[in-house]
């Protein structure tokens, strides 16, 4: 759903709560929190969309990784699926929908989750994803808003997946780079997620839909912290570059800017095709790890011991200009 419109959407609707929600709708956060003991909370969270790729088994993969993405954002672990799905049963073999579960299970069985059940319908447009449950400690939760200034923070996979998936459906994408694209985003967030418990985080979220600006803004907001970013460190995949000056952007990616270019100040230096990119909706990206300073290099070398070897640090958080992004 673009930005904006699920807030207009819920506005002035009243929501039951208790005592034990941790993370509930008062505030955007990648998967809600429930604590069941003085140990224990159960993380929640569901997600399913359209093909971004023409293979079935890939895409269930990118589903299946997608999902899971949000335990790993929030600190936890995810221990349970089920699988979500809306087939064209008459338009499409169900061979092909096979293809598609195996593809998400085979990503569930590498994330050692149980997958428990689901939920079928009939639709005229193909869809998948899982709904996730995982555990965390009360006091471990990962959310988005306990930004301190003198944070660094670091990204964990580069950014383009969008652009380069616009490329793709105009059959503009060589095999080369539709297989390191979709490899990317069939790459689990699990590891970076299990070297960060070793730090002192203080924010986490999953770049996907509203791009890497769009979840910056969501941290922003309410936390009277800003954030300053360099463009040059910001990792992009390089084909993304050309295809976006070609002007291969995502819809979605103009929704983005529409929404939030008001809190975004860019310095005259930074090119508009990569401010357009910073934008770019990402499918399974990667996390953005809100880290206390002194330990943001340390969090960066054992990242790329342990395989993410994109993980850079592209910024810090700042306390002025309030609840603003600015790219240098």
């Amino acid at each position: 759903m673009p930005p904006g419109d699920l807030d207009r959407a819920l506005c002035g609707l009243e929501f039951p709560t208790d005592a034990n929600v941790i993370v509930g709708l008062e505030r955007a956060d990648d998967a809600g929190v429930y604590k069941i003991s003085d140990d224990l909370a159960l993380i929640q969270t569901v997600d399913f969309f359209t093909p971004v790729v023409d293979d079935p088994y890939r895409f269930g993969q990118i589903a299946a990784a997608n999902a899971l993405s949000d335990i790993y954002a929030m600190g936890g672990v995810p221990k349970i699926a089920m699988n979500l799905v809306g087939f064209p049963l008459k338009e499409m073999d169900i061979g092909i929908l096979r293809k598609i579960i195996q593809g998400g299970l085979d990503k569930i069985k590498e994330a050692d989750v149980v997958l428990v059940g689901g939920h079928s319908v009939e639709d005229s447009e193909l869809k998948y994803g899982l709904s996730v449950t995982g555990f965390v400690h009360p006091r471990k939760v990962l959310t988005k808003k306990d930004l301190r200034p003198g944070d660094r923070m670091v990204i964990t996979k580069p950014l383009g997946t969008g652009v380069i998936n616009t490329a793709i459906k105009g059959g503009l994408a060589s095999q080369e780079v539709i297989e390191r694209v979709t490899q990317m985003m069939t790459a689990l967030n699990r590891e970076a997620a299990e070297v960060m418990q070793n730090y002192p985080v203080h924010a986490c979220t999953d770049i996907t839909g509203f791009g890497l600006l769009g979840h910056l803004a969501e941290m922003v907001v309410g936390s009277g912290c800003s954030m300053q970013i360099e463009a040059v460190k910001i990792p992009v995949l390089p084909e993304a570059i050309g295809y976006a000056g070609m002007g291969l952007m995502p819809a979605g990616a103009f929704k983005n800017k529409e929404f939030r270019s008001g809190m975004v100040e860019f310095s005259s230096s930074v090119d508009p095709v990569v401010q357009d990119i910073l934008f770019d909706p990402q499918t399974s990206g990667g996390l953005l790890i809100c880290v206390d300073k002194e330990s943001a290099d340390d969090l960066v070398s054992n990242l790329i011991i342990k395989g993410v070897v994109d993980a850079v640090i592209i910024g810090e958080v700042i306390n002025e200009p309030k609840e603003k992004i600015v790219v240098k």
